[in-house]
């Protein structure tokens, strides 16, 4: 088979061929709860409703299904945060192949339990590297020492065009709606996703502005195209938002992207949780991180899409449900509605209704309380987090407690000790 070095519309339309009868076609919603908050026409394209809850099942079959049969005799690998590899083992367990799955030991525990439901005894997981830049590494040795096949999450055609099929479907749904969008937004981790859907609308909807959306902590794609204009392999990361954050995106993904992205989005980590939240209380949703950063993105282009048709892509579903608590507390963060102290406490009863009285608002509520008595001071250390009920009360709160501690260290503004202590 020839190695083929771009993405056609061609390539997206055998990949919708060859992916008609296995892959679910996804329902594209409209939202009515983010088109009246934004003022516009919001629409959902809900992969996180995919067989595997996930995008990836595209690419990782079109990608496998596309290998001539001695190769596919010889087995596959790949390395993923999950959703790939959750793909990559639904494909080995239908066409019968011995898939090896890399995944890094940080991966959540859902994830790691559902590559090997839908791989069953056709999938060995091997847990490697603590990101998904690690664990590859690992994955293309161990490929070249067994002779298999290494099937790439983002930088090969074939996965890419297995991607782009839902822009496919995106048009001809909208089609039905008698719909044009004037905005696509979609995640982009390693930039398979922006590739397939961005090269398909390019050519059947070049109206649209295609938006890709990054984590903050992980913004691969905009550092390269935009700032370094050359790829670049981020020194580090954050891996809260798993399912998109890689350090170094791939050469195909970087140079389609140039061409068919319009505009980059950085979201922070905790406005990520914050979009989880609202999705799963008001929409009854239930999205992985990488699958909210799209709707995530609107609050930033709030004034762009106003009175427009908008599209985002809900790319996973996968959310361990035992991450909801440092979801609700990341979001807490970033709303600046919780906030921890070290405080020196005077070691006399009263102490802490003094506290009470005089620091915390009427609506304020303490939500974590450490405290250390030390029987040879005056004083003891107290860790105490308080929870605001508005966050324009944070001016004042940080006053009254520089009153009552002058020296007290504000742990929010201090990372290392917060990942310490919080």
């Amino acid at each position: 088979m020839s190695v083929k070095t771009t993405v056609s519309v061609q390539d997206i339309e055998e990949a919708f061929l060859r992916l008609k009868d296995i892959v679910k076609e996804t329902p594209l919603q409209k939202d009515h709860y983010l088109s009246q908050k934004y003022n516009c026409n919001v629409y959902l394209k809900r992969e996180d409703l995919q067989w595997v809850r996930s995008f990836k099942l595209r690419g990782a079959y079109n990608a496998i299904d596309v290998l001539p049969d001695r190769d596919k005799r010889k087995g596959v690998t790949c390395a993923s945060a999950g959703n790939h590899a959750q793909g990559v083992a639904f494909t080995a367990k239908r066409l019968d192949l011995k898939a090896v799955i890399f995944m890094p030991i940080t991966t959540p525990l859902q994830k790691i339990n559902q590559v090997k439901f839908f791989g069953d005894t056709n999938v060995e997981v091997i847990l490697t590297g603590d990101t998904f830049d690690d664990c590859l590494k690992e994955a293309l040795a161990y490929t070249a020492q067994h002779d298999m096949n290494f099937i790439d999450p983002f930088n090969n055609v074939y996965t890419i065009a297995g991607q782009g099929t839902i822009a496919k479907e995106i048009l001809a749904q909208a089609e039905e709606d008698e719909v044009e969008f004037d905005y696509l937004f979609s995640a982009i981790g390693g930039g398979g996703l922006i590739s397939g859907i961005g090269t398909y609308f390019d050519a059947y909807a070049p109206q649209t502005n295609i938006i890709g959306v990054e984590p903050a902590g992980a913004s691969s794609m905009y550092q390269s195209v935009v700032v370094n204009q050359k790829i670049v392999t981020l020194p580090e990361i954050d891996k809260f938002v798993d399912g998109a954050s890689v350090a170094r995106v791939g050469e195909l993904t970087f140079d389609i992207a140039k061409r068919v992205v319009n505009d980059y989005v950085q979201v922070d980590e905790g406005a990520v949780c914050s979009t989880i939240l609202d999705m799963y209380t008001k929409q009854a949703i239930v999205a992985e991180p990488a699958g909210a950063l799209s709707v995530a993105a609107l609050e930033q282009y709030k004034d762009q899409i106003r009175g427009k048709n908008v599209v985002c892509v809900i790319s996973g579903g996968n959310n361990d449900i035992n991450r909801m608590k440092e979801i609700e507390e990341r979001s807490l963060l970033y709303e600046e509605m919780k906030h921890y102290f070290i405080l020196n406490f005077p070691q006399r009863p009263g102490a802490l209704r003094e506290f009470v009285n005089d620091v915390l608002g009427p609506n304020d509520d303490i939500t974590k309380f450490e405290y250390l008595k030390k029987s040879s001071q005056n004083t003891g250390t107290v860790i105490i987090g308080i929870q605001l009920n508005d966050h324009d009360d944070l001016a004042q709160l940080k006053a009254r407690v520089n009153e009552f501690d002058h020296s007290n260290i504000y742990i929010n503004e201090n990372k290392m000790l917060y990942s310490l202590l919080i």
